[in-house]
């Protein structure tokens, strides 16, 4: 069974950075394979309205079929609000749970970022985690694209 991975945009604009191209661009690549269903929101969409449209345009480099869309719900705007409410993170890390709240509500098998502040942080991914168990949600997986290619299924 395919994997579904959420992605966050540090995920579309690192396709592009010097730092984190190699492994990104072999994510995507997986991706394009029919290896991996890429999750796709419209927090996503509506933070790409600010890239350059290079970095727009990647995504529809990828074949429909391997793209699942998914909107921000009143569920995850609530429960998005319960890791700021707790303190994972700050009032102006928003977007970052939201991005959290809808992988898990959608039972992503794992978000993707290269976000190491806000995301991909032991520490938060406690608290996010702490957060779903608390309010009976399961837990959510994060990781690097890195994490994937490197170390994803070999069958």
């Amino acid at each position: 069974m395919k994997q579904r991975i959420y992605v966050d945009t540090s995920v579309v604009g690192g396709y592009f950075d010097d730092e984190f191209s190699a492994d990104t661009i072999l994510f995507f690549d997986r991706v394009i394979n029919g290896e991996i269903i890429v999750i796709i929101s419209d927090i996503l969409e509506a933070e790409l309205l600010r890239a350059p449209e290079f970095v727009k345009e990647l995504l529809t480099t990828i074949p429909k079929e391997q793209i699942e869309n998914i909107r921000l719900s009143p569920e995850a705007t609530e429960l998005a609000d319960k890791y700021i409410e707790a303190k994972v993170v700050g009032k102006t890390s928003r977007a970052d749970c939201q991005h959290i709240a809808i992988a898990t509500l959608c039972k992503a098998d794992v978000l993707v970022s290269w976000n190491f502040k806000h995301i991909v942080n032991l520490d938060r991914i406690r608290g996010y985690n702490g957060i779903n168990y608390q309010l009976g949600y399961s837990m959510i997986e994060i990781r690097t694209p890195k994490e994937i290619t490197r170390y994803g299924s070999e069958d």
